[in-house]
This record gives C-alpha cells, structure tokens and sequence, in this order.
C-alpha cells in the first residue's frame, strides 16, 4: 500500500492534536502535538490494515488528495 494522505488538525474540544487517514474510514489518533499525532496514526494505521486483512476485508488504494491553494 502506497503512503495514505494524513490531516493534523488542533482541536480544542479535545485540547490537543487530532490525526486522521481520510482512505481508511474511522482511523485517527490524538496527541499533544502534531508530531505525538502522526505517529500515533501510524500505529491506528498498521492495527487498522492487520484487523482488515484478517477480517477478509478490502484495502482501500489511497485516493484522498488534500486541495492545495495557490495564491
């Protein structure tokens, strides 16, 4: 599987930094900063891909592109 788009975003409801994978429904992760963020996304990601494999489950090719604005 090719490297998944990942979105670091704060969130004050929560008091810290959220992490998300938009390809892969439901996988996100929280930490302090947005670096503790990814890399807990990281782990959400491998857990995420194990439990789909055994689960007989489809693998979503990454197709999630943020939109970049230009000025």
């Amino acid at each position: 599987m090719k490297d998944s788009h990942i979105n670091v975003f704060y969130s004050e409801e929560d008091g810290g930094y959220i992490a998300d994978i938009p390809d892969l429904a439901y996988c996100s992760a929280f930490g302090e900063t947005p670096e503790e963020a990814v890399k807990e996304v990281q782990i959400a990601k491998k857990t995420w891909l194990e439990v789909a494999k055994e689960q007989g489950k489809p693998i979503p090719n990454p197709t999630y592109r943020p939109t970049i604005y230009q000025v």
